[in-house]
C-alpha cells in the first residue's frame, strides 16, 4: 500500500512513518515543516527506497493537487495540525487556517484525486483527530467518550478539529468519499515535541528548573504511548468500516500531578540528582483558561471491532520515554531554541 503521510515529520505522523516503512509500505511524507516539525524525526528511514518526502502546506491547494498526482497514493493519513491548546489560545488564526482550511484543502485534493481514478473502491481517507472534541468529562470513571458523544470542543484548538471532523463526515455524506476517522487520548513518547506536559517535564527536572503543574493537577487525561497509537492508525486505515469513527486511548488514566510524579520517580531512578528527588521541583502555577477537567476514551469499538487494544502500560511507556530523552539529547538540544519553547504560553485570555 502507498500511504500519503500529512505532518509526517510531528511526532504522531513520524511515529506512523516509520511504522508504515517498517511494515512493507511506501510512504510519501508531505510536512510543511513549521515550528513542530523535525526531520530529524525521519531519518531512520529517509534513505529507504519506500520512503519519499514533500515539503507542502496543506493550506496550499496546488501544491497538493501536484502532490496527489505525483504519487497516486492507495490511502491518505491526514495528521498535519496545529495541536498546542496553549498556542490555540494565544493565536486561533493558525488554528483555523490548518486545520479547518487545511483539511477542507486535502479533502478536495482527495476527491479530485479520487474521481479522476474512476473512483476506486479502496481508496481511504483517514482523518485523525482528538478526544478534546468532545469536550470535558466528570470525575467518575463510569463515564468515558465514545464515539456516540456529543461534541463540545472548549478551546480553539479542540473547536478547530471538531470543525474538521465534521467536514470530513460531510465529504463522505455528500459526495462518497471514502473516508475513517479516530479519535485519540494524549500521546506521549519518543520525539516529541518539548513543550507538551512529558517532555517539558522530563527536560525541566534535568535542568533543575520548576516542574510546572496548572492548576493543583487534578486534571486527569488518559495516556497513550505514541507507537501503540501509530499500530492503531495502522490497522484502521487498513481494516476500518468506510464512514465510522473509531476512539483510540491507552486505558491509563492518571491526573497530570500523578503523571509527573511518575516521571520524577523514573528520572530518581535512571538519573539520581545528588540531593533529593526531582519531585521537590514541582511547582503549581496558574491554571489554563478553560481547562477540560477530565479525558476518558472507551475503547470497545475498535477492540471488538479491530481486535486492537494498547501494548503497554503508563509506567512502562513513560519509563521507556525518559529512557529516550536521556539517550537523544542532540535531538531536543536542537529543538529548544524554537519559538515558544520553554515560555508560558495560553495566558492572554
Amino acid at each position: 500500500m502507498k500511504l500519503l503521510v500529512t505532518g509526517g515529520a510531528g511526532f504522531i505522523g513520524s511515529a506512523v512513518v516509520r511504522l508504515a516503512v517498517a511494515r512493507g509500505h511506501a510512504v510519501v511524507n508531505v510536512d510543511a515543516l513549521t515550528y513542530a516539525a523535525c526531520l530529524d524525526n525521519v531519518a531512520s528511514v529517509a534513505q529507504s527506497p519506500l520512503y519519499a518526502f514533500e515539503q507542502a502546506d496543506i493550506r496550499d491547494r496546488a501544491a497538493l493537487d501536484r502532490v496527489f498526482a505525483k504519487h497516486r497514493p492507495d490511502a491518505v493519513m491526514h495528521l498535519a495540525a496545529e495541536s498546542h491548546v496553549d498556542r490555540s489560545i494565544d493565536g486561533p488564526g493558525d488554528f483555523i487556517e490548518t486545520n479547518v482550511t487545511g483539511t477542507f484543502n486535502m479533502l478536495e485534493a482527495a476527491r479530485k484525486y479520487w474521481t479522476e481514478a474512476g473512483r476506486p473502491e479502496t481508496f481511504r481517507f483517514h482523518h485523525i483527530s482528538t478526544d478534546e472534541v468532545f469536550g470535558s468529562l466528570p470525575n467518575d470513571p463510569r463515564v468515558k467518550f465514545t464515539e456516540d458523544t456529543p461534541y463540545d470542543p472548549r478551546s480553539p484548538y479542540s473547536a478547530s478539529k471538531a470543525s474538521s471532523d465534521h467536514l470530513v463526515r460531510a465529504w463522505h455524506e455528500t459526495y462518497g468519499l471514502p473516508v475513517v476517522l479516530t479519535n485519540c487520548s494524549n500521546n506521549y513518547g519518543p520525539f516529541h515535541f518539548p513543550e507538551k506536559l512529558v517532555p517539558v517535564i522530563i527536560l525541566n527536572a534535568l535542568a533543575g528548573r520548576p516542574l510546572p503543574i496548572y492548576g493543583d493537577g487534578s486534571n486527569i487525561r488518559d495516556w497513550l504511548f505514541v507507537e501503540d497509537h501509530a499500530d492503531a492508525l495502522l490497522l484502521v486505515v487498513e481494516k476500518g468500516a468506510l464512514g465510522r469513527s473509531y476512539n483510540i486511548g491507552g486505558e491509563n488514566e492518571r491526573t497530570n500531578l500523578e503523571l509527573v510524579r511518575t516521571l520524577c520517580a523514573i528520572l530518581d531512578e535512571k538519573r539520581p540528582k545528588a540531593q533529593g528527588s526531582y519531585a521537590d521541583q514541582i511547582t503549581f502555577v496558574t491554571d489554563r483558561p478553560g481547562h477540560d477537567a477530565r479525558y476518558a476514551i472507551d475503547p470497545t469499538r475498535i477492540r471488538t471491532e479491530l481486535g486492537w487494544r494498547p501494548s503497554v502500560t503508563v509506567e512502562e511507556g513513560l519509563a521507556r520515554t525518559v529512557q529516550w530523552y536521556l539517550d537523544n539529547e542532540p535531538w531536543w538540544r536542537a529543538l529548544q531554541g524554537r519559538k515558544g519553547v520553554g515560555e508560558r504560553l495560553g495566558v492572554k485570555a
